[in-house]
Formats: structure tokens, sequence, C-alpha cells
């Protein structure tokens, strides 16, 4: 990647429709509803030969204040100053209005790079409209349009000087990567690396303070935040060096997820897609960070969402936060300790870490967590280990016999990771009662320290049979009519 281009205009001028063209990806929420966009989106963009950045960006509007519409354009300015070039977007269809003659002006001040494109460009019903854009005194406009890839050769043509250059200083200021370090174990997990990062998603209710929290984490304003629930709308994915208690930075990328209500309430089209662009940030995530509110900890739909997460087979911590505002704070820890033992049996010994998303108490605990999340996510046992404790399991809790039918556990391996994947070949696999299943899952957790990582248990049928019963003895003197030789006596 060799620089950034922001994407900014009005709301509904089609900026999330050039992004997802760009990207090759449907990434960010597209509908005809103006202001879907809230928060900076950024991707991995591909125009010809070219490899870039590019950062979608909210509608800029007069808003100034602190109302949700000032802090919009607050982030969406800095997207501006931190872009090395800006796509400045108008509708040809309704040509330049006053609120982009503003927009003009203020970029004119604060981009390195600026151009002008005329979107919805398609038809002589935008002809006036581009005739339009000469005025605003950014050069000549780009007819396009991102919804039909129109235009897409002649934003080419204006990105490949600037990519030039932006191609030699990448190369002065570039880091040493791609080291050789060596044929990598099979047994031993992935290095986490910036190529590939660790992956986080961080789920919750609305208003559970889950941008608020990665700002803190970032240590600085980079999402949307404010006291009105469901701000978030895209899944946004934000890339750190986190450092730990120890000052040495971890690769992460981090999804900032929106909020997830029942979905009864869930009436909404926007809304809607939101929650499905969250569900699949956790399905690409590796931890999984369900996010909850102290004072109304374990709803119905923190449930769900923390077995969501469990199903997708995903390494899951339990965060909750607002815990700076808690008064009796050993009896609250002791009482959700306690829930969450009852209420999510099947994520028993998950890290639960209190935090303050406000105050940044307890970030350094949970980043801790989410390492020993993921190391045990990874970990990896080996079959002579397994099949001593399946012999000791045995001994101690025989499997039942349903039916009559004795069932014989032989032989027991691992067969993945992330998360922990076990086969146990036995003989009447579809006898095997569940219960036995659970025992099993449980022992495992508790013999080989796999607290809270989902584990994977397979029953593979082994027959009983005899290979060779049923086949007939062969002896000397049919030999030697087969051979058709006499044996020799000696």
């Amino acid at each position: 990647m060799t620089f950034s281009l922001a994407i900014v205009g009005r709301p509904n001028v089609g900026k999330s429709t050039l992004f997802n063209r760009l990207v090759g990806k449907r990434l960010a929420l597209v509908d005809d509803t103006p202001g879907v966009t809230r928060d900076l989106r950024e991707g991995a963009a591909r125009l010809g030969d070219l490899r870039f950045t590019v950062i979608d960006t909210a509608g800029l509007e007069e808003a100034t204040d602190d109302s949700l519409q000032g802090r919009m354009r607050k982030l969406t300015e800095r997207a501006v100053d931190m872009a090395d070039i800006c796509l400045f977007m108008i509708d040809a269809r309704t040509g330049v209005t006053p609120m982009d003659e503003v927009l003009a002006e203020i970029l004119r001040k604060r981009a390195k790079h600026v151009i002008l494109a005329a979107n919805k460009g398609e038809g002589s019903a935008a002809d006036s409209g581009v005739l339009e854009a000469y005025g605003l005194g950014l050069g000549e406009p780009i007819r396009m349009s991102a919804e039909h890839g129109e235009g897409l050769n002649d934003l080419y043509a204006q990105l490949m000087p600037l990519a030039d250059v932006y191609e030699e200083l990448a190369e002065e200021e570039a880091p040493d990567i791609d080291v050789d370090v060596g044929e990598e174990d099979d047994d031993s997990p992935r290095p986490i690396t910036r190529a590939r990062p660790l992956q986080i998603a961080v789920v919750g209710r609305p208003n559970a303070g889950k941008s608020t929290l990665i700002n803190q984490i970032m240590g600085e304003e980079r999402l949307l935040t404010g006291p009105e629930p469901g701000i978030t709308r895209d899944a946004i994915s934000v890339q750190i060096d986190w450092a730990g208690p120890d000052g040495v930075g971890i690769p992460m990328r981090i999804f900032d997820t929106a909020g997830m209500r029942k979905k009864a309430k869930v009436q909404e089209k926007l809304e809607k897609l939101s929650v499905s662009d969250g569900l699949r940030a956790v399905k690409f995530a590796e931890v999984v960070v369900v996010l909850l509110d102290a004072a109304i900890p374990f709803e119905q739909q923190d449930l769900r969402i923390a077995d969501l997460a469990e199903r997708e087979g995903r390494a899951v911590v339990i965060a909750v936060n607002k815990w700076d505002i808690e008064e009796d704070k050993q009896e609250k820890l002791r009482m959700l300790r306690e829930e969450f033992t009852r209420l999510l049996p099947q994520l028993r010994g998950a890290p639960l870490v209190t935090v303050s998303a406000r105050t940044g108490k307890g970030i350094d605990r949970l980043q801790v967590a989410i390492m020993k999340a993921q190391e045990v996510w990874n970990r990896r046992v080996s079959t002579a280990k397994l099949n001593r404790w399946l012999s000791g399991m045995l001994e101690q809790h025989p499997p039942p016999a349903p039916q009559g039918k004795r069932i014989k556990l032989r032989y027991m391996t691992q067969a993945k990771t992330r998360p922990p994947g076990f086969v146990v070949m036995c003989s009447h696999p579809d006898k095997m009662p569940e219960s036995y299943s659970r025992y099993l899952v449980n022992s495992l957790r508790e013999d080989f320290d796999m607290p809270g990582t989902p584990i994977r248990l397979y029953m593979r049928g082994q027959s009983d049979k005899n290979p060779y019963k049923g086949r007939r003895k062969t002896n000397a003197g049919a030999l030697t009519k087969h051979l058709g030789k006499r044996p020799v006596n000696r």
C-alpha cells in the first residue's frame, strides 16, 4: 500500500458505493437513506496495477457543534488531514450545491491533493452538473458512475503519477518485513505479525461502550462515540500495535461492531444490515470480546451473542464495562462470576475482566486475557498424552452400554486447533450419549488447561470385526495345487 485515498463529499453522493467497488467487496453499507456511513472505514483497494488504502467517510454537513452530525464532521475532517489524496465527490444530477462549495473551500485549505469526481454521471441528465463542477476551482472533474463502474480509467490516470511519488517515499520509510525465520512448525500457533495481525471483534448490545473502549486502546478518538445508542453502524476495523504491560507492541486488527439488539426489535433496514455486518466480523475474528454493561449484565441478548461466538468456534473473553461507577465492587464481581458459570456453562473458565472504557482502568488486564485466550485457542496436545488420559477416563468412568451394546473407546487424537478439535475412534458412535461427550470435554478443559475455549469432540466409528474372520484357511496341499508344484520332502 503506497498511499491512502479518502472519499469525501455530502451525504448520499455515492461514496460507499465507490468504496465497495475499489475494494472489490460489499464492506460498507449502502442504502438510499442519507447518512448511512458514520465512522471511517478503511479497505485495501485495487485499481489496475495500483494498490492503496481507501477510506470511506461520513457525509460532510454544516453542523460544527457537539451533536452527532458535528462529531461525524470532525471525524471526516480528521480523515482529510490524515489521507495522502482526497477524492471529492459531488452528485452530477443534483449539481453543485452551497454545501459543495463550502466543502471545496475546506479541502483547498486542508487536503494535500484533491481529485474532483462528478458521480452519477451516466446519461444526459448529468451534463449540467458536470459543467458546474468546473466552477469549484479544483481542476477538471472526472465524470463517473460508481454504481456502474464508469470513469475508473480516468481516476486511474490521475492517481498514477501521484502513486509513483508516494511509492518512492514508502520505500524510504518501509520497515524491515518478510524476514526468513526458518521452516514453520506445524504444531505451533502461527506467529502474530503486522502482515497477519491478531483479529479481534468487540461485540455487545447498543451503548455498552465498544467504540469508547477501542478509542481508549488506541489512545485517540479514532471511532465516533456519544451517549446516543446505535451510533456505530458498520463493522469498522482498526489496526494497532497494542503495547502490553511489558511495553512490547502486539499487532492487532480490532473490529468495532454495531450493537446487537433482540431480533424482534430490529425493524429498520439499516439496523438489519448493521447487525449482519457485526455477525460477519465475528466469523472473521480469532478472539471475540463480549462487552457487557456492568449495570445490566448477562441480559438475554448478551447470552445469545456469547453463544454465537462459541458456536462459531472463536476464543471468547467476557469484559464488563463501566466498572468505575460500581460501588460495591467485590460483591458485584462475586455475583458476576456466579451468573457467568450458571448462564454460560459452554464457556466455563473463559476470562472475565472488569474494565472502564472511559478511564482506561483494566485495559492491561484485558490484553493479557486476550492473549491467554488466543494461546489456549491454538493449544495442541500430543497423541500419546491424549491416549494415556483417555485410559484414565475410561477406568474412572466407563461409557454406558445403551440397549446392551457396549461402546469401546479405542483411540484418540487431536485433528485440529483454532479451536481445538479431537477425534475418538470407537464402536457404535451413534449410540454415544451426549452426556458422556460433555464429560470428556469438561475433563479435557480441566486436565489440559483449556478454560473457556470452544472444544470440538468427534466420535468416529471403528469396526469390531476381525479382518481375517471368515477367510478359508490355506493348507500346504492347496497351496501346492495353486502354485502347480509338489512339496519338497526334506
